[in-house]
């Protein structure tokens, strides 16, 4: 007997044999339970995903022997002979090869006449997409009313190309591509029944380069097995394929968040000198940083993509990196990949492309630009004499929590997020309130400000000042960025810390308490200020036109 590949003798069967589909394989097989069966099926996804293996299946259940049954015998006629594609009523069509209007009139003509040995008639049409228009419109009224006898299962990896009058006319099921974790644990088993022994990370391997498609994975391990024999490594895996590991991958990217561009560089020639694909190699860059994306926004959405060792690398490169900076490093590898695709030399772009990304993490984002240039625009004149300047705004790294003091404008140099947990719960809000007080002026936008509020406690580096909800408008009114930056410059002044001031609406406070416990009316410290009835009726004028 000749030899067969893995993606033919390891093909699903049945239902449950199908990795990854749950919701196709579901809704199918409770459609045959129920007898609530369609007249025209579409499924449509990536190559390798189990489209034709899926349409198989369901013509196995429909014309079984024992059926319609979800789980069809495989021992009968009628389930050899559809396993082996020459079933008398089942009819797979290649839409490539008969996509002509001439086609579509034979089929038509074909279908009249009832199944020789089964319950359906079933036309699988594969690459549907590919019929010309004419054909489609030819197809159309036999698809709307169909014979009882006749059912059609239609395959594409392009619906859109599909006409949406052919489209309305089916039960569409989209299957996704496969989780690389579960192409792995597929592999593993089919290792186990050919004997092979294949180690965890080159199966991950497999799985990360064979993109979502089980099939390509399941070609490359038959592949793997003739290169290796019945032992494959990872090590293997690369150097068939030419794949860059997933340590690599994460080295380099570690060596960009740390702006090390030597040993950034010196990795990337490494890579290239040992012949790996740099187009490979800045596509798995990009993706590990679309993980890394991921994983910041949450981190539960990759556990069925990726292993628990590349889940920790990316829990440890969150930490040195914004989200607006991770979108930028986004677009900045992807422009450089679609120029990479066009040019001789692609090693050079990708250095390129290294170095300008490496730079971005270090310059202020135009945002950060704004809010400095309105900061010395208003600074100075609503600075109180005698206060601190505003500090600089910081960029890149130096807002990451942990990164040295220096870069983030911190006076105290063992800052960190855990010695601002610890120090902060030992603050006393009121006394430092009482004394950041002291070094405010009288008459000013800012006094008059921190008479509408008093501390209500501290959320590690946040210092909480709360006010009345009737307050709300005043407090947005007078809370601008400068005074807000003046208040958070007098706390780390006496306190030593580093604070960020956040305001809360508290239910329990009455407008003017603030005023009122230091013997003052509230109108007379705040409505009485003519600065401030004109900075509300601009506000009010602004937001409520």
């Amino acid at each position: 007997m000749s030899y067969e590949v893995f993606a033919r003798k390891y093909r699903p069967q049945t239902f449950d044999d199908l990795v990854g589909q749950t919701h196709v394989s579901r809704t199918l097989k409770n459609a045959v339970a129920q007898n609530r069966l369609a007249h025209a099926y579409l499924f449509v996804g990536p190559r390798g995903v189990g489209k034709t293996s899926t349409a198989r299946i369901l013509a196995k259940s429909l014309n079984c022997v024992k059926g319609p049954t979800v789980t069809p015998c495989g021992v009968c006629d009628n389930c050899r002979e559809i396993a082996a594609g020459n079933s008398l009523d089942v009819i797979e069509i290649d839409g490539a090869s008969n996509n002509s209007v001439e086609d579509v009139r034979q089929l038509r003509e074909n279908a009249r006449y009832a199944p020789a040995k089964g319950r359906y008639k079933i036309y699988l049409i594969d690459e549907v997409h590919m019929l010309s228009a004419a054909a489609f419109n030819a197809l159309l009224k036999t698809l709307e009313e169909p014979p009882e006898h006749v059912k059609f299962i239609f395959a594409t990896t392009e619906p859109q190309k599909v006409l949406p009058t052919i489209l309305s006319r089916c039960q569409r099921f989209d299957l996704h591509r496969i989780p690389a974790n579960l192409i792995a644990k597929h592999l593993q088993l089919i290792a186990g029944k050919e004997k092979i022994t294949l180690e965890p990370a080159a199966a991950h391997a497999i799985a990360r380069g064979a993109e979502g498609g089980l099939r390509d994975a399941e070609s490359m391990l038959d592949q793997l097995v003739a290169f290796c024999g019945d032992k494959i490594g990872e090590s293997d895996v690369l150097s068939v394929f030419g794949f860059t590991s997933e340590q690599t991958v994460a080295d380099v990217t570690e060596r960009i968040l740390r702006e090390k561009t030597p040993e950034a560089i010196d990795l990337l020639h490494q890579q290239s000198e040992s012949g790996k694909d740099m187009m490979r190699l800045m596509s798995d860059l990009i993706a590990y940083l679309r993980d890394l994306l991921v994983f910041k926004a949450k981190p539960d959405a990759l556990k069925e993509d990726v292993d628990p060792d590349a889940q920790k690398s990316l829990a440890a490169h969150a930490e040195l990196i914004a989200t607006d900076r991770l979108l930028e490093l986004i677009d900045q590898f992807a422009a450089a990949e679609g120029r990479m695709k066009w040019a001789p030399n692609k090693k050079l772009h990708f250095e390129v492309a290294i170095i300008k990304a490496i730079q971005s993490l270090g310059q202020a984002t135009l945002d950060e630009v704004i809010e400095r240039l309105g900061e010395l625009r208003d600074g100075d004149r609503t600075r109180p004499p005698g206060a601190p300047s505003v500090q600089p705004v910081a960029t890149g790294a130096d807002r990451v929590e942990g990164e040295p003091a220096r870069k983030a404008g911190i006076s105290d140099p063992g800052y960190s997020k855990a010695r601002v947990e610890e120090t902060a719960a030992s603050v006393d809000p009121e006394k430092l309130w009482r004394q950041v007080l002291g070094k405010i002026p009288a008459k000013s936008f800012l006094r008059t400000l921190c008479e509408l509020v008093r501390p209500v406690g501290t959320d590690g580096r946040n210092f909480l000042l709360g006010h009345s909800p009737d307050d709300k408008s005043k407090i947005e009114a007078v809370a601008s960025v400068s005074n807000r930056r003046q208040l958070e410059s007098l706390l780390q002044e006496v306190s030593g810390r580093d604070w960020s001031v956040k305001f809360v609406a508290k239910d329990g406070m009455r407008s003017g308490d603030v005023a009122v416990s230091e013997g003052k009316k509230p109108a007379e410290s705040f409505k009485d200020d003519p600065l401030i009835r004109e900075a509300i009726e601009l506000f009010n004028a602004q937001v409520r036109p």
